[in-house]
């Protein structure tokens, strides 16, 4: 009777079929996917109402001309630094 089923080494092998290797593209292409989701995900949460990004957001389309100045002097500030 034990000559009738032959038995793998090991038996976690006769389980699962192999895996197929991921090429270097595959994985490269997937972490990038990953990490997009994980930027938009911390995007969207940063615009509920009263989040940062909201904030911002809600300055800039009250007084867009205001914006643009501090973003250039902020600009300018962190240029002469370097």
């Amino acid at each position: 009777m034990s000559d009738d089923i032959p038995l793998a080494p090991f038996p976690h092998e006769s389980l699962d079929p192999a895996s197929e290797p991921k090429s270097p593209i595959a994985e490269v292409s997937d972490a990038v996917k990953g990490t997009a989701n994980r930027v938009a995900g911390a995007i969207e949460a940063g615009r509920k109402p009263g989040m940062p990004l909201s904030v911002l957001s809600n300055i800039a389309r009250e007084a867009p001309l205001s914006s643009l100045l501090v973003a250039f002097l902020l600009g300018v500030a962190i240029a002469r630094r370097r």
